[in-house]
């Protein structure tokens, strides 16, 4: 007895000291991230989380070379994409090149600075944006040079969109394009510089056929009452009601675009606008797709993120890239925040002015202007198994999800997106006591009324025999009760 007594001392110590090992190898690891890795709760308080995504290497111009020479140093690059092989297209902007990588990065497979136009040798002049289109032509913002060129993946020349024309444009408009997309009809969405009507909608032949998606400034009625009380001069120094310009863009293979921009309120820095240009995007439970949640007026984290750009991942997840804190916030197709990463700094895994973002195979991908580089970033369980959970719940497999969901609430216990997830989950299965456990864990407040109005549905058809049995004999005791009352009286008359 007391060598087993001893034994299972000797196994309980051991145990112990595995999970002290863990514990601190996860403390020690954490530490060495050169950031803080948080999300917010429905009350909008802070609280850290595991690291969704790590650091995972850099990119530079110096250690790449083509047809044996090196390219040298990315200068202030301003855009990147990729094509649907996974090749990495950037625009060096400060090098008046498009440098196409491979998929892994590590090789250069085509340098573009110069291309045929009608026997004439031209270059690009600070190439600003590329993208690449469903039929692997590339488009550039040759921004200094007022055109969008359009070649194939030999670098031929295949367009050029340049000079629009149109009674809504002012004359003398001068084309600045910065950021280009191509959808599925080979519609050219353009982002140009001073153009604050909205998005520029060229058609495939080049034409310009509208504005899309344009910001509208909301005016308070107290900056209307002083705004016709004010002199000329105060008028004149009061802040200008322009619409916000778009600062970056991509689209998902249903033809929405999604659009960044900067928004001094905090509360929406994307749109996800559908073919006619009408926002539809969904902001979740905090209404909020602005980044760091913030209050105007107060000195906390010294006003709201600035979304430069945005990224669509694939079954309705997408990221936006903060240039004010250097932080990649990921929001799902609800407007549920996932997680917040990254930061700015001097450390591996840190930016000095990061300026586009982009998802290569699952891997994050940062790049850096001011460095010159791609900051790359690889997923951890914890951000597998939320983007895994995501997308199954996407695709409507609630169920499949909840296994995931668990799994996340082992990793970070304060996880309300993963209660909700599991809460949806035995909604659907019709488990509506176990649904608003988790949905109330989950403060998802709109879902926790559905499930207590079906359970209270359910309830009441469940007992529904009970309670009409019960009316019933109520009904017959009373009328029982008046007769004999009646009886007794008129007994009492006759006496």
């Amino acid at each position: 007895m007391k060598r087993f007594v001893r034994l299972r001392k000797i196994i309980s110590l051991c145990l112990a000291a595995f999970v002290l090992a863990l514990a601190a190898g996860e403390s020690a690891y954490a530490s060495e991230l050169p950031y803080d890795t948080y999300n917010y709760d429905y009350r909008e308080y802070i609280h850290f989380t595991p690291a969704p995504y790590v650091p995972a290497g850099t990119v530079k111009g110096t250690d790449l070379t083509w047809n044996g020479e090196p390219i040298g140093r990315f200068v202030t690059p301003q855009d990147l994409c990729k094509d649907a092989d996974g090749s990495i297209y950037v625009a060096d902007t400060g090098n008046n090149r498009i440098v196409v990588l491979n998929r892994d990065m590590t090789k250069v497979l085509n340098v573009i600075t110069t291309f045929d136009n009608n026997g004439v040798e031209d270059t690009f002049k600070q190439p600003y944006g590329v993208a690449v289109s469903e039929k692997n032509l590339i488009y550039v913002a040759d921004s200094q040079n007022n055109r969008v060129v359009v070649l194939d993946q030999d670098g031929k020349l295949v367009q050029i969109v340049a000079n629009p024309q149109s009674e809504s444009l002012e004359d003398g408009y001068v084309f600045v394009p910065l950021k280009v997309v191509v959808d599925y009809a080979d519609r050219i969405y353009v982002i140009a510089q001073n153009m604050f009507e909205g998005i520029m909608v060229f058609e495939s032949n080049g034409t310009f056929s509208s504005f899309f998606g344009t910001i509208e400034v909301e005016i308070s009625l107290w900056e209307k009452f002083w705004k016709r009380l004010a002199s000329k001069e105060e008028r004149a120094k009061q802040v200008l009601f322009i619409p916000t310009e778009f600062t970056g863009i991509d689209i998902d293979p249903d033809g929405f675009v999604y659009a960044s921009n900067i928004d001094p309120k905090g509360v929406q820095g994307v749109r996800r606008l559908n073919p006619r240009g009408e926002d539809v995007i969904k902001k979740g439970e905090n209404k909020n797709v602005g980044g760091d949640l913030w209050i105007q007026g107060t000195s906390d984290y010294s006003g709201p993120s600035q979304f430069t750009d945005v990224v669509y991942r694939g079954n309705g997840i997408y990221s936006c890239l903060d240039r004010k804190r250097g932080r990649i916030f990921t929001y799902d197709h609800e407007g549920n925040l996932l997680y917040i990463f990254g930061g700015l700094g001097t450390q591996t895994g840190t930016f000095s002015m990061p300026v586009a973002v982009e998802d290569i195979g699952g891997m994050i991908v940062v790049l850096d202007a001011t460095r010159g580089e791609i900051i790359c970033f690889s997923e951890t369980e914890y951000g597998r198994l939320i983007n895994e959970a995501v997308s199954l719940r996407y695709d409507g497999d609630e169920a499949e999800a909840v296994a995931l969901w668990q799994r996340v609430l082992e990793l970070d216990e304060n996880n309300e997106l993963a209660n909700t997830g599991i809460g949806k989950a035995y909604l659907t299965a019709g488990d509506y006591v176990q649904a608003m456990k988790y949905l109330k864990l989950g403060m998802s407040r709109d879902h926790y009324s559905v499930a207590y109005r079906r359970y209270r549905n359910a309830m009441l058809t469940a007992n529904a025999s009970y309670f009409l049995t019960g009316i019933l004999v109520l009904i017959v005791v009373l009328t029982v009760v008046k007769k004999i009352r009646k009886k007794k009286k008129g007994g009492s008359i006759d006496a």
